[in-house]
């Protein structure tokens, strides 16, 4: 195929619907970092989209499509196969692929999928820039999608838009599907220890829209305190909705609660499980301490959000702070973004049953932030045991990066102190102090490599003066670059 060229073919109109003839236009480029067949695939969803592709209009078959684009059968099949999957066409047996009624589809593809993919890439545009500009990415929000068992969730999204397309794109509850409601309940019991009914759970397209659920429910006139240093995702949302927000000191257990009753708030945000950035696991006897400061207060509650709680590498997995509340204090918020992938931006929170009437009230008019398409999806992926079993492997996968990230560590002379192990994709690492972080950070970034430094997640701003402390994520790494990017660390700090 030449380097560029544009290709015309001929969709014939389904018989049922006349026979007219309609030209279409698919743009290849040899040089374009994209595969073809998502070329392929993306022409032809922008015609359906935009309208010149009608309900019933037949695409032509993959062997003559591929001879006319001369490109293999194979590319054409994958681009038709996505389609299917998204349900923009249909595959009728020894009849061939038909353009499909994507009344309701369409307009959830211009007004919402596609405004919400602009603002995630553009929120995620300098990290990805970042990733392909660096050779060792260590920062602590990177995961390894390499392993996903893409073809069984393409499989039973296919499946689904065959045998019940038009019911999943129907308005749906706008808690979420019941029977993926169900099914989180059920992993959450197993797994986390979690006590509740699927009634109780709500999802929600990522944290920061469940958070924003929480202002209408509990009123943003409470003060929150917040662990520090903490997640700043949570912290900005917390404060853009208007909260007064208090950070309150950790040490060797967590949030510290003589701190905490100081601060005088009314909400306290936490990550018991294993805390970000830290990595502090916080103990029984201070969950016990802090459940007594909730009931102490008829409207206080805690925000428990079980941070990077599925990858623990020593003893047994740490129960949820929800599984020790029996007044029904504490507000529980889990996602699928690091078990899967942090584009699904499926999240899920546990309201106690005091509030589930707030939330009717308040916010049960809401439609879903989460497509149905997507969430019978997860279900199905859940039911079938591949979420799981693929979660299973990542652990196997990130506990051997982990291992021998702790390994080349512990030869290095600039290596003071290592914590925040043995949980989550990431540890930290307390240096010599014989360069400030800032120039840590600038040095390693002149080697190619991208980490994060511990004050960044500072709130009050009064780490920086302390010894530097670097966050070094594995969860992007191969295990063959680990040594190559502790040895480039270790350029700066000679």
């Amino acid at each position: 195929m030449r380097q560029r060229e544009l290709r015309h073919f001929f969709i014939q109109k389904h018989p049922s619907g006349g026979d007219r003839m309609r030209e279409l236009s698919v743009e290849l480029s040899a040089e374009s970092d994209r595969p073809l067949y998502e070329q392929i695939y993306e022409g032809i969803k922008k015609e359906i989209i935009r309208g010149n592709l009608k309900e019933g209009e037949r695409l032509p078959s993959t062997r003559y499509f591929a001879g006319y684009l001369e490109v293999s059968r194979s590319t054409v099949e994958l681009a038709y196969d996505q389609l299917v999957s998204e349900g923009y066409i249909l595959s009728e047996a020894c009849r061939g692929y038909f353009v499909c009624d994507i009344g309701e589809l369409c307009d959830l593809e211009e007004s919402d999928v596609e405004k919400k993919t602009e603002r995630m890439q553009e929120k995620t545009k300098d990290t990805v820039k970042k990733r392909q500009e660096y050779r060792y990415d260590l920062s602590p929000d990177s995961v390894d999608l390499s392993y996903f068992p893409f073809k069984e969730w393409s499989n039973i999204t296919r499946e689904l838009l065959l045998d019940q397309g038009d019911r999943l794109l129907m308005s749906g509850n706008p808690a979420g599907d019941e029977n993926l409601r169900e099914s989180i309940a059920k992993y959450l019991h197993r797994v986390r220890g979690v006590n509740c009914r699927a009634g109780q759970i709500i999802i929600g397209a990522g944290n920061e829209y469940l958070q924003m659920l929480l202002s209408q429910i509990l009123g943003n006139r409470q003060k929150i305190a917040m662990e520090n240093p903490t997640y700043l995702p949570a912290y900005l949302t917390f404060k853009n909705l208007g909260y007064e927000v208090t950070p309150v000191k950790l040490d060797q257990d967590g949030i510290c609660i003589s701190s905490l009753e100081e601060a005088g708030a009314d909400v306290a945000y936490v990550m018991p499980s294993h805390q970000f950035p830290t990595g502090v696991v916080m103990p029984m006897r201070r969950r016990l301490q802090l459940l007594s400061w909730a009931m102490a207060g008829e409207d206080r509650y805690i925000i428990e959000d079980d941070y990077d709680s599925e990858f623990r590498y020593r003893g047994k997995p740490i129960p949820s702070l929800q599984g020790n509340d029996r007044l029904g204090k504490v507000i529980y918020l889990g996602t699928f973004s690091r078990s899967i992938a942090p584009a699904l931006r499926v999240s899920y929170m546990v309201l106690p049953e005091k509030l589930l009437e707030r939330y009717r009230e308040r916010c049960g008019f809401y439609a879903s932030t989460v497509s149905r398409i997507l969430q019978n999806t997860l279900y199905e992926f859940m039911e079938r045991g591949y979420f799981e079993r693929n979660l299973n492997k990542m652990r196997r996968i990130y506990k051997k990066r982990h291992e021998l990230l702790i390994d080349c560590l512990k030869q290095c002379e600039w290596c003071r102190d290592i914590f925040g192990e043995h949980s989550g994709l990431h540890l930290l690492v307390r240096t010599d102090p014989k360069l400030s972080e800032k120039q840590i950070l600038e040095g390693c970034g002149k080697e190619g490599i991208l980490i994060r430094g511990l004050s960044e997640y500072d709130i009050t701003k009064k780490e920086r003066g302390k010894d530097p402390v670097l966050i070094l994520g594995y969860g992007a790494l191969k295990e063959e670059e680990i040594p190559g990017a502790v040895d480039g660390i270790s350029r700066i700090l000679r």
